[in-house]
C-alpha cells in the first residue's frame, strides 16, 4: 500500500467529516442527510473527473475502501462533533492536504489517460473542488469557489507546477511533493494574510 494511497484515503476521510458537518445548521440534519452529504463531498470531484474522461469503473465503485473511509468520517463526526467544532484549524489543514493530494492525483490520472496538459490541469482542479461545490449547492450555500477565499486558484497553481516539473523530467515523487506543497503553502498564506483574487469588474 503506497503512501499516496494512504493519504488519499485520509483525504477522503477528512472530506467526509467536512461534508457531514455541513448539515449541522440545517433544519433536516438526520443520519441520511449527513451521510449523503459526506458521500457527495468525498467522491463528487473524482466522479466528475472520471465521467468527463470516460474512465470506468468510477474509482469509488472499484475500491470499497473509499466507501469505508467515508462511513468512518461520518461516524467520527457523530461521536466527536463538539471536539471537531473546536478544531476548525485542524480541519482546515486536513482539507488543505486533501485538495492538494486530489489535485495532483487528478492531474496525473488525466495525463495517464492521454489528454493534453491543459485539460489535465483542469481535471486536477475538478478532482479537488467539485465535491465541495456540489455539497454547497445542495445545502443552498454559496460555493467556496465563488467566495473571496483563494481555493481553486491554489489547486490550479499546484496542477501547473506539477505539469512544469513533469515536463522538465522531475521524478514523479519529487514533482508530487513539490506541487502539493505549492497548494498547501498558497492556501495557508492566503488565509493568514487575507489574500484575495482581484475583482473581474471594477
Amino acid at each position: 500500500m503506497s503512501i499516496q494511497y494512504v493519504l488519499e484515503i485520509v483525504g477522503t476521510f477528512a472530506f467526509a467529516i467536512s461534508g457531514a458537518l455541513a448539515v449541522r445548521d440545517k433544519e433536516h440534519q438526520d443520519w441520511f442527510s449527513a451521510t449523503f452529504t459526506a458521500f457527495i463531498t468525498s467522491i463528487g470531484g473524482g466522479t466528475v473527473r472520471d465521467v468527463l474522461l470516460g474512465s470506468y469503473p468510477l474509482v469509488w465503485i472499484s475500491d470499497i475502501t473509499i466507501l469505508y473511509a467515508i462511513l468512518a468520517g461520518v461516524l467520527a463526526t457523530f461521536i466527536f462533533y463538539r471536539q471537531l467544532l473546536r478544531l476548525r484549524r485542524t480541519l482546515f489543514l486536513f482539507d488543505t492536504f486533501g485538495i492538494a493530494l486530489f489535485t495532483i492525483v487528478g492531474t496525473e490520472k488525466a495525463l495517464y489517460l492521454g489528454v493534453r496538459p491543459e485539460i489535465a490541469a483542469i481535471m486536477g482542479v475538478f478532482s479537488a473542488v467539485m465535491g465541495g461545490v456540489i455539497r454547497d449547492t445542495m445545502n443552498n450555500d454559496i460555493p467556496i469557489i465563488y467566495q473571496k477565499e483563494i481555493y481553486s486558484t491554489a489547486c490550479l497553481a499546484g496542477a501547473v507546477s506539477y505539469l512544469v516539473l513533469d515536463y522538465f523530467g522531475a521524478e514523479r515523487i519529487t514533482a508530487f511533493i513539490l506541487a502539493s506543497a505549492v497548494i498547501i503553502l498558497i492556501r495557508i498564506l492566503a488565509v493568514q494574510y487575507h489574500w484575495r483574487i482581484p475583482n473581474f469588474f471594477r
